[in-house]
């Protein structure tokens, strides 16, 4: 596993390169260097959640993305967040999740979410799901049975929602999860150096 910091957004993660055991080398391809948020690729039309860094295995099909967003209020109500449920924080990120001019709803059912479950890390929050996506983007076969298959970690700073997710289409999920899934787990929250950019911070700025 390689270390991966943005100083940017204050955040860290771990992801896998290679295992021979497993005849597993991936060849990653930063599609997103670390942006501030104000300045990030908005995942949907309303610009709520917006993608901050990304990298991607073309070979294997493997993305792995960072994204940051307000809580959607529809399905996060209160501001506490010990009530606050890991199902209640999926579908909030989730339902921010689409680049079609959709109801946030109908972006909700273009995901299944499998698993939930939450852990308190160095006293922060974090909120895991699995879930899949019926729309793959790479889409490398035909077959109606073939899904994205997601493994995501949340946690909360200064009102935003930070989440890593890994994902890979289904028929490699067997060969790959396990890897997206010391990923996903890794993903921690840093310190905030003099580089820190806050998401509040000038959200008008493009540059």
């Amino acid at each position: 596993m390689a270390s991966f910091f943005d100083e940017i957004n204050a955040y860290s993660y771990l992801y896998p390169v290679e295992s021979p055991s497993d005849n597993i080398s991936l060849k990653w391809v930063e599609s997103r260097k670390p942006e501030r948020y104000s300045s990030a690729a908005p995942l949907s039309p309303d610009a709520r959640l917006r993608i901050v860094s990304e990298r991607v295995d073309f070979i294997d099909n493997v993305i792995i993305s960072v994204t940051i967003g307000p809580p959607n209020a529809s399905y996060i109500k209160s501001k506490d967040r010990s009530e606050w449920t890991a199902k209640d924080v999926a579908d909030s990120v989730l339902a921010d999740r689409s680049s079609l001019r959709v109801t946030s709803s109908q972006r909700l059912e273009e995901s299944s979410v499998l698993n939930t479950h939450s852990s308190e890390i160095d006293g922060e929050m974090y909120w895991y799901y699995e879930y899949l996506v019926r729309k793959a983007p790479l889409k490398l076969t035909d077959k109606s049975n073939t899904y994205r298959h997601y493994l995501a970690s949340t946690t909360e700073r200064d009102g935003y929602l930070y989440s890593i997710s890994a994902s890979t289409i289904s028929p490699r999920w067997e060969k790959l999860g396990p890897f997206l899934e010391k990923a996903v787990s890794s993903f921690r929250l840093l310190s905030p150096t003099e580089d820190y950019v806050p998401p509040y911070k000038d959200p008008w700025r493009f540059w």
